[in-house]
């Protein structure tokens, strides 16, 4: 005997995958643009990390969760482990490495 599926659990999950999937073009477009940032770090000399930028962003970011009602402290958690990875990529474009999607482009 088959469930029925529930319209509104349907309705509000529909919602969910139309946010997942912006959250996923949203991440995608801020990596083309650090990828940029890493290119020009790499071209001026520049280092990959810039902790004092690191650090403003996460005060920043922290005050907008609590205007927002999210938790500050996931928020940093997430933006920490965005922030890795970019500096990873900025690390890699340094070293010469520019194919960082693995040529999935």
């Amino acid at each position: 005997m088959a469930i029925e599926p529930d319209p509104q659990l349907e309705r509000m999950r529909a919602s969910i995958d139309n946010i997942d999937a912006a959250l996923v073009h949203l991440l995608a477009e801020r990596f083309k643009i650090t990828q940029a940032v890493g290119e020009y770090k790499a071209s001026a000399g520049l280092p990959p990390a810039d902790p004092a930028r690191e650090d403003a962003q996460i005060a920043r970011l922290r005050a907008l969760a609590v205007e927002s009602g999210l938790d500050p402290s996931f928020t940093e958690q997430f933006l920490r482990f965005i922030v890795a990875e970019v500096i990873h990529h900025h690390q890699r474009i340094a070293a010469g490495d520019r194919d960082l999607d693995g040529g999935a482009r």
